[in-house]
């Protein structure tokens, strides 16, 4: 209705906030909290800023969860996995001072390159998603790729024309993850796409990469010496690197499963 200000005598019109335009405006956490509002009987003891401060915390959180939502579903992780599940028991040579390191993301931010090596099952495609989501909760646009899929990808794009938009999707994520080099055959030429990748990435982006093969061994992956020295070079240097070892995490798991006795009350039978 029309309210009498008694202190200026100016008609105001209360207006009551639409939902309908609140939605046009894509303010959805808004309207949530808004609505919530409205079904708390005390909330007009609140004043209009402690109101709207709210309605403006809870629009920005939803707009910070759809974003990292949207971030993880473009990086394509293996698997979903945080650092914060990172199990430090498991005697695989993993130090938490290493990770609370990389927690940081300064290294994603200054565009350099991790190393994760280390014999099968030992964790580090976990390790290599925990450091990607992390880098999505920072709000880094990242990529995952299994290394023998990106040669394929990249085979097949060379083959259908799109190699140069891929290479430039590759050039703009702030952090690529290839996962797993030198577990399947790759030829030369393969090996000198990737360089490409690298290449292009000096300065704009930071590269993660597993392997099974300790890094002085990736010679005899790539077979060419010179593509060798030259991904050797804008990888290992001045990189961050993780050497794991020990058993597969995997195997201990298993073993560690076999040997648990049976719980009575699973069984039905007493002790």
């Amino acid at each position: 209705g029309i309210r009498d200000s008694s202190v200026t005598g100016v008609q105001t019109c209360a207006l009551p906030i639409s939902i309908d335009k609140l939605r046009a405006l894509r303010l959805e956490g808004m309207i949530a909290a808004l609505e919530e509002q409205r079904r708390q009987n005390d909330i007009g003891r609140l004043d209009f800023e402690e109101r709207l401060g709210l309605l403006v915390e809870r629009q920005w959180l939803w707009k910070t969860n759809r974003a990292l939502a949207a971030r993880l579903q473009r990086a394509q992780l293996k698997i979903s996995a945080s650092l914060e599940d990172i199990d430090y028991r498991h005697p695989r040579g993993l130090k938490r001072a290493q990770v609370d390191q990389l927690r940081l993301n300064d290294w994603v931010g200054q565009h350099r390159a991790c190393l994760i090596t280390g014999p099968t099952g030992c964790g580090k495609t976990h390790l290599a998603c925990a450091l990607g989501h992390q880098a999505c909760r920072d709000g880094y646009g990242t990529l995952y790729y299994y290394a023998p899929k990106l040669f394929r990808d990249l085979q097949t794009a060379q083959v259908d024309g799109s190699l140069q938009k891929r290479l430039k999707l590759f050039s703009r994520t702030e952090l690529l993850i290839v996962d797993d080099l030198g577990l399947a055959a790759a030829s030369a030429k393969q090996y000198r796409d990737l360089l490409e990748i690298l290449d292009d990435r000096i300065g704009h982006g930071a590269t993660l990469v597993t392997s099974q093969f300790p890094v002085n061994r990736w010679h005899e992956l790539m077979g060419d010496a010179t593509v060798a020295d030259a991904l050797l070079d804008r990888l290992v240097h001045q990189a961050y690197r993780i050497e794991l070892k020990g058993e597969s995490m995997r195997k201990t798991r298993s073993q560690g499963a076999e040997q648990t006795p049976p719980n009575p009350s699973d069984t039905g039978t007493g002790a």
